[in-house]
């Protein structure tokens, strides 16, 4: 009886060992920041531009201790995430929302979860390089801004997918684009 209890006891231990080494962290583990602001000296993560020389939306991804990429566009942004080595990051994404946000001067007030916004394709928009994706938090605002244009909203995976899907057929080299900034 004594082997037996003792047999149990070690399966106890190691099946705890096992699930503790197998859990993922809690919300209430993971760290997230609020947005921070742009400022004139800031410069793009990816090209090295000042980003608020340009208009349009900006975004910002921010690592569970606090350390800040700022991108010169939403686009560049999302760019950037769509590296694998950059999702394999604790990172929170914002980016401005548009709908409260004057588009050649930006409003850091309103900068939000750029993975629960919605997104546009403006090609008729001024921005910092490539076609502008305009930001907004809510979809009726998006939809607004996209019927102007006549193209659609998309969500953030959406988004992400469409950025694939044009990477992988163009075969581009996303650095290549940084050529024209210089």
């Amino acid at each position: 009886m004594k082997k037996v209890h003792s047999i149990i006891s070690v399966a106890a231990l190691i099946f705890s060992a096992l699930l503790a080494g197998c859990s993922q962290p809690t919300n209430s583990e993971i760290t997230t920041h609020s947005p921070v602001a742009f400022h004139s000296s800031d410069e793009c993560h990816v090209c090295g531009m000042a980003i608020t020389r340009f208009p349009g939306p900006k975004g910002e991804a921010i690592s569970g201790n606090g350390a800040t990429r700022k991108f010169c566009s939403s686009a560049e942004m999302l760019h950037w995430w769509l590296q694998p080595e950059n999702q394999v990051q604790q990172m929170t994404l914002y980016v401005h929302d548009m709908s409260r946000s004057d588009w050649n001067r930006p409003d850091d007030a309103h900068l939000i979860n750029a993975m629960q916004a919605f997104y546009v394709v403006a090609p008729d928009m001024a921005g910092s390089m490539g076609t502008p994706i305009a930001s907004f938090a809510n979809k009726e605002s998006a939809a607004l801004f996209a019927s102007d244009r006549q193209t659609s909203v998309m969500t953030f995976e959406q988004l992400k997918e469409a950025l694939l899907q044009h990477q992988q057929m163009m075969g581009e080299n996303h650095s290549e684009d940084h050529s024209m900034h210089h």
